[in-house]
């Protein structure tokens, strides 16, 4: 499994910059709670997504490129960059980067949830981003963190200035965990949970979830209220 030692290599090795509106990075869930059903709907239900006509619009419509970046995390040590940086300039880049989704392959050992280790490696991976001027992690997850440094412990010691972090929520083995995310993980401006109440809902809910990213934030609107989920 790559770590975070890898991220000096990826700052060197960024692609050249033209004018990038956006850096999006995706951390997807492999943790002992994924089994091989749920990372096959998760993996495949990703790649669908990037390949949606709605999302490519979004991805190639604006004026401005988007860079991608993609890793699977779990435990402490476990996280696995899927993709690095790469600026999607041309639908072939897309292309290759949905490739390198679907051919990545789930931990053969199962691992507990470290969700501030997760966070930790994104805001690594972020600062080797190319520089854009919006930066997102974009941070998918069935449970709560129950292993390595505790969420709140990462925002105070790691640089997460500028980053907005969103969540999708999958919401079928733990309860209140669309709150939990709410509450503890998401953070930056306009940031927002997207819930897949099962994982059958991950297709959809990552959709519309890499809509509302692409889109940015609204100005002018008002924050959504909070709700007891």
């Amino acid at each position: 499994m790559r770590t975070c030692l890898l991220l000096p290599l990826l700052l060197s090795a960024a692609p050249a910059l033209g004018d990038c509106r956006l850096a999006l990075a995706l951390a997807v869930d492999v943790s002992r709670s994924i089994d091989a059903a749920d990372y096959a709907i998760q993996t495949e239900g990703l790649a669908a997504a990037l390949e949606d006509a709605e999302v490519r619009a979004a991805i190639f419509g604006p004026e401005g490129t988007v860079a991608l970046s993609v890793y699977q995390w779990s435990g402490p040590a476990h996280q696995d960059l899927v993709q690095p940086w790469v600026l999607l300039e041309t639908p072939e880049a897309l292309d290759a980067a949905i490739w390198a989704i679907r051919r990545a392959t789930r931990p053969e050992r199962r691992q507990a949830t470290a969700l501030g280790e997760a966070l930790r490696y994104g805001a690594g991976l972020l600062a080797a981003a190319p520089p854009c001027a919006r930066r997102v992690l974009d941070v998918a997850g069935d449970g709560r963190s129950n292993q390595g440094l505790p969420v709140a412990s990462v925002y105070e010691s790691d640089p997460f200035e500028g980053i907005t972090v969103n969540a999708l929520a999958i919401g079928e083995h733990e309860l209140d965990l669309t709150r939990y995310f709410r509450d503890e993980v998401i953070r930056g401006p306009g940031a927002f949970v997207e819930v897949a109440p099962r994982q059958v809902d991950y297709p959809q809910a990552i959709r519309r979830k890499l809509l509302r990213e692409l889109e940015g934030p609204q100005i002018g609107l008002l924050p959504r209220p909070r709700t007891r989920s």
